[in-house]
């Protein structure tokens, strides 16, 4: 029996976003531990579900978890932004009810110290893929003070992100996460109830795994496709991914595509792929706050595709 190690964030709302759906296919573009894989299987005992991941350990993991629910279950590897592509020129767009994507580092890889991921490990990977070219070892210690600058203020929001970078260009090599972490404590910011090198990790995990060019490029895939009633759920972690959501999804529901200085429509008026569900981003609830963590700064939101 497996030792099933975490609840995925937002499970209650991610299976109310999906209820009810009594056929089809649901796409869950990061698979992780299957957590949000095999609750959606459950709740939904007819449809199909097709799992991606580009983590091997993960793929060895929920092959055996997503085991009892047989044929229902079609796992992919690799980047979501690539098998995406595939899986929707693949399947008749009239199949796929829904999309899930929960974007950033997932809990496996934050457990194993040996990935690189926490600020306590003995290494310095970062790596969703361990088959890809560039790991934070590489950014870390060979990228320049101005292009360290650039990941740090960009995908870490430090504002003193030239102070970060010289630092860190003047002590390497860095051969470990937590010596670095140690090494610019001091230069982070105060007064927050995350560890002081939370930003910088992030940054650069960021950078490693072109994780907002992954997101952009997700969303592109699901306009293109124009799915006619698919229901898109993406929960993020960070301030850049929700704000890329939030933009993809107003852009999707907007009839009208002239340009604001037009002085009358001529577009048609007729290009909204459907509404937008989450006017706000949708949050854990208390309970879930008190017993994990990492759903503190989840956030979700919805968009449901209506083309006919």
């Amino acid at each position: 029996m497996q030792d099933i190690p975490h609840i995925p964030v937002l499970y209650r709302e991610v299976v109310e976003t999906f209820k009810g759906i009594d056929s089809g296919i649901i796409i869950d573009c990061t698979m992780g531990y299957g957590g949000h894989s095999s609750m959606l299987l459950e709740a939904n005992p007819n449809i199909q579900l097709i799992a991606i991941d580009q983590d091997q350990t993960a793929i060895d993991f929920s092959t055996q978890r997503l085991a009892p629910f047989g044929e229902r279950v079609s796992i992919k590897k690799g980047r979501f932004s690539n098998v995406i592509k595939e899986v929707l020129q693949e399947v008749n767009p009239q199949d796929i009810k829904g999309i899930l994507a929960d974007i950033g580092v997932s809990s496996l890889q934050l457990d194993h110290k040996e990935r690189g991921f926490s600020y306590e490990s003995e290494t310095l990977d970062m790596r969703m893929d361990k088959n890809a070219p560039l790991s934070a070892m590489n950014v870390v210690n060979e990228y320049s003070t101005e292009e360290l600058e650039k990941v740090f203020f960009e995908y870490g929001e430090l504002r003193n992100a030239k102070k970060i970078a010289s630092e860190i260009v003047k002590s390497r090599p860095f051969t470990s996460a937590k010596e670095l972490s140690d090494r610019v404590k001091s230069f982070m910011p105060k007064g927050k109830k995350i560890h002081p090198a939370t930003l910088l990790m992030q940054a650069i995990r960021i950078e490693v795994n072109d994780e907002l060019g992954e997101l952009r490029s997700l969303l592109q895939s699901i306009e293109e496709a124009r799915l006619p009633q698919a229901r898109v759920a993406i929960i993020s972690f960070h301030s850049l991914e929700d704000r890329i959501v939030k933009q993809a999804f107003n852009s999707f529901a907007k009839s009208c595509t002239c340009p604001p200085e037009a002085f009358r429509c001529e577009c048609g008026n007729n290009h909204a792929l459907g509404k937008v569900e989450s006017k706000k981003p949708i949050t854990a609830q208390d309970d879930e706050l008190k017993a994990n963590a990492r759903s503190r700064s989840a956030k979700m939101r919805v968009f449901q595709m209506d083309i006919s």
